[in-house]
């Protein structure tokens, strides 16, 4: 297991949106994937002392809530990187904008077959994100594992066709990440997000055999709003109240050291 390097640096499952988005200032509909749901569960416990009601909209793929958002079917989201939502909101032409930053979900190279990535052998199959964001960040690990090297000019979105160096010879298969963890009996290594590994029952820092260290920064989680709405004050208020100590501790602890707080700045935010 390799040290992780702590740097300080759709479909919408069964039920209905009760709220309409707006229509209560003092109600936040925040959409969510499967693994980000329990530290909602907590923040709807906590907000309502103040008297915000989170309604939480589970969403099942890393399209629609984005979507949602930009129809103002939800309030926020929260299930994202910054490079990812820098991303997709730019192919789609998308007037969101961070609100605040969460946590840091190290992505890691899982096996049923080997042991370390100096166990992967020649010729070896290696699945790893078709979305292109995830994809880069995926290669930026396998680079950092020593078992490709990338070009200079790479900068964390796009495929193999950066891939300057790869001595074992190695195939990749394009996949959604959904599917990563079901693919493993069939291939060498599969390349996993973190949410993705924790929904199939994985530990990360136990099981991966090679998980993201330096090359994470770029990828710290944020809560996302509507553009016109980055000033709400009632939206403001939930990212402060995610941004405290027992929330951190909450992550920690629900998560088995599997996700880092990273609760930096907006300005911070758009270093990476």
């Amino acid at each position: 297991m390799k040290k992780l390097f702590l740097t300080l640096t759709s479909l919408i499952t069964a039920g209905t949106i009760l709220t309409a988005c707006g229509g209560d200032d003092d109600t936040v509909t925040v959409g969510v994937n499967g693994s980000g749901v329990p530290v909602w569960e907590y923040m709807k416990d906590k907000a309502a002392e103040e008297d915000i009601t989170i309604d939480i909209v589970e969403f099942a793929d890393y399209v629609r809530p984005n979507q949602a958002l930009a129809d103002g079917e939800i309030d926020i989201n929260a299930f994202q990187t910054v490079s990812y939502f820098d991303h997709f909101k730019e192919q789609h032409n998308l007037d969101l904008v961070p609100i605040g930053a969460t946590y840091l979900a190290p992505m890691g190279l899982y096996s049923d077959k080997h042991d370390s990535p100096e166990d992967i052998p020649e010729g070896a199959t290696i699945t790893i994100d078709q979305e292109e964001t995830n994809q880069g960040r995926a290669l930026l690990l396998l680079e950092e594992a020593g078992l490709i090297g990338l070009a200079d000019d790479f900068e964390g979105v796009g495929g193999p066709e950066y891939i300057t160096e790869n001595p074992l010879g190695l195939e990749f298969e394009q996949i959604q990440a959904a599917h990563a963890p079901r693919a493993l009996p069939d291939v060498d290594a599969a390349v996993i997000n973190n949410g993705v590994a924790r929904e199939a029952g994985f530990s990360p820092l136990e099981d991966a055999i090679y998980i993201e260290g330096a090359t994470a920064d770029p990828y710290i989680n944020i809560i996302a709003a509507q553009a016109e709405r980055q000033d709400d004050e009632t939206l403001l208020r939930v990212v402060e109240l995610y941004q405290q100590e027992d929330v951190e501790n909450y992550l920690l602890e629900a998560y088995n050291q599997s996700l880092i707080p990273m609760f930096v700045s907006l300005e911070e935010l758009q270093d990476y």
